[in-house]
């Protein structure tokens, strides 16, 4: 299967990934680029059925959490570079911002390594995208110590079945030559002229009793309450965990 065929899987069968597979996997993903080859990112293995149910509510109780063989947290990591260079007499200055999303950027390299790696083996994956949302459950559950943040989630395991494959916009869409261009009344008509003839979409609005897709989006799916407290709980987060400092 080749990028252009994947899909998120949702629906896993009971076949064993195997730890031989998964090593293999996480090992040839750590090549990925990151910044000054530090490595500042850890991925949490979860397998275990009791802790897959501890870790189901910070994921809204998403039915893959705990049907997925493998749950792989990644996480942004200063802790394990800090201690080597307090090991070393050196003194680590990551507690910051900066240092946050430098670890952040190098862990969502690493994590679309696994994900693509691991399909081209022939597993399912699926992103979750709650991991943000309740990342102070998250760090409770998996023990993250200091200057550990989760970032995303990746559920992993054999396809029980092949899902239909989701929308993109056309590459024009996405692509600004030297300088960042205004898009036009029409080119956003024509951008998402696709989108929203889909079936699903015409469902989507219809259930929800909406007029547009759109309103699907700000109203339902991610409305601006909810991105305002779990920004709020965000910061929470990275205060606890060390990156932003308490008087900040």
């Amino acid at each position: 299967m080749t990028i252009k065929d994947r899909r998120s899987i949702r629906h896993y069968s009971a076949d064993v990934v195997s730890e031989e597979l998964l090593n293999s996997i996480i090992d040839e993903a750590q090549r990925a680029s990151n910044t000054g080859n530090m490595q500042t990112y850890s991925v949490i293995i979860t397998r275990d059925e009791a802790q897959k149910k501890l870790l189901a509510p910070a994921h809204f109780n998403q039915p893959m959490v705990t049907s997925a063989p493998i749950v792989l947290t990644i996480c942004a990591d200063f802790h394990r570079f800090s201690r080597w260079c307090e090991e070393r007499c050196a003194i680590p200055g990551f507690d910051n911002i900066q240092s946050f999303v430098g670890a952040s950027i190098d862990a969502m390299l690493l994590a679309q390594n696994i994900a693509t790696i691991a399909e081209r083996e022939g597993l399912g994956i699926c992103f979750l995208g709650t991991t943000t949302y309740n990342a102070l459950q998250i760090i409770e559950t998996l023990h993250l110590p200091r200057l550990v943040m989760p970032l995303t989630t990746i559920t992993m395991g054999y396809p029980a079945s092949m899902p239909e494959q989701p929308d993109r916009i056309p590459v024009s869409g996405i692509i600004h030559n030297e300088t960042y261009r205004e898009y036009t009344s029409a080119e956003i008509n024509a951008l998402y002229e696709q989108k929203e003839a889909r079936d699903d979409s015409k469902k989507f609005i219809e259930e929800n009793n909406k007029e547009t897709l759109a309103q699907v989006f700000t109203d339902v799916r991610y409305p601006k309450s909810a991105s305002d407290f779990f920004s709020v709980e965000f910061i929470k987060a990275l205060r606890r965990q060390g990156f932003i400092a308490e008087e900040q």
